[in-house]
This record gives C-alpha cells, sequence and structure tokens, in this order.
C-alpha cells in the first residue's frame, strides 16, 4: 500500500480571553492546516515542485516548520540544548533542497512530533519573556505571533502547491 499524508482533525482555538489560550489555538490551526493541505499526497507528490522559478515543495515546508518550531520554542526560548535540524548550521536551505521521497513520512511524524515539544518547552514561559533576536528583544508573545504569521505565509505557499499538484483548492 501506497503511503499517503495523514488528515487531521481541524483545531479551534478561543476568540476571547487571555493571551495565551488564544494565541496557542491560533497556532494550533495554522499546524493543522498545513497538514491538511498536504493530506492524501504521496511522498512523490508532496516532493513535488510545481513552480519551476521555486524551491518550494509541500515536504520542504513541513521539513521548514519542523525546523523553526524547533529553533523558535524549544531552542530560543526555552534554551534548550537540542540538535537542529536538516543541516541549519550550513544555511542553504537543505529542509527545501535536499529532499529524499523516503522521507516523507518520517518528516511529517517528526513535525507532528515536534508540536508537543514545543508546547511544553515554553507552557511555563510567561508571554513577556524575552529573548535577543538578532541584537533586539523579543518577547515569547511576538514568537507566537511570528510562528503564526510564518505559518500563514507558508500556509498560504502549501495552497498553492497543492492546486498547482491536482488541483485541489479549499484545504
Amino acid at each position: 500500500m501506497t503511503w499517503t499524508s495523514p488528515v487531521l482533525a481541524p483545531v479551534d482555538g478561543p476568540l476571547t480571553g487571555s493571551d495565551r489560550p488564544i494565541l496557542q489555538g491560533m497556532l494550533a490551526h495554522q499546524r493543522t492546516t498545513l497538514l491538511n493541505i498536504c493530506a492524501g499526497l504521496t511522498a512523490e507528490q508532496l516532493a513535488l515542485r510545481p513552480v519551476p522559478s521555486s524551491n518550494l515543495s509541500l515536504l520542504g515546508l513541513v521539513r521548514h516548520m519542523a525546523k523553526v518550531e524547533r529553533i523558535w520554542f524549544r531552542k530560543r526560548v526555552a534554551g534548550e540544548d537540542v540538535e537542529h535540524l536538516h543541516n541549519f548550521e550550513a544555511r542553504d536551505d537543505t529542509d527545501f533542497n535536499h529532499l529524499d521521497t523516503a522521507d516523507a513520512p518520517g518528516a511529517v511524524e517528526q513535525f507532528r512530533a515536534e508540536w508537543p515539544l514545543a508546547d511544553r518547552a515554553v507552557a511555563d514561559i510567561d508571554l513577556d519573556f524575552t529573548i535577543d533576536s538578532h541584537h533586539r528583544e523579543m518577547s515569547l508573545r511576538l514568537v507566537y505571533v511570528h510562528m503564526i504569521q510564518e505559518y500563514a505565509r507558508h500556509n498560504g505557499h502549501a495552497d498553492l502547491l497543492r492546486e498547482a499538484i491536482d488541483g485541489t483548492t479549499g484545504r
């Protein structure tokens, strides 16, 4: 049987209340949206780069978002001593450029596994806690906003990639 990317139940968060549950809910929504855009595609389809002028693929986006989840929440905010994903130190877009379709199921699972690890890493850290980000102070609150923005941007890319692969829209 051919592996296909899984379908996830959509996630919604609160629309009112304190910041953290709203930020966490929106982040969870963006996370599941990316995988639902990929849902039902084979590893080969996920690795396609249907826009000739771009190195973007759905598999690359999944790998990239696992990498940035780890960097922002676990390494930068929580200060965890964990390895970077996808040869981050090379600064060569390895997460986008060095794809192996055999790794697609593992990449999807690694992406999903990163979510609770990131959530736990910052669960007890105050939203006003700050880190140095390129010589500027940045709060955990803004890290959440940054990650939501990063997902929203890449989910737009993913929508276009998916439509180019098989015509599917509205995920």
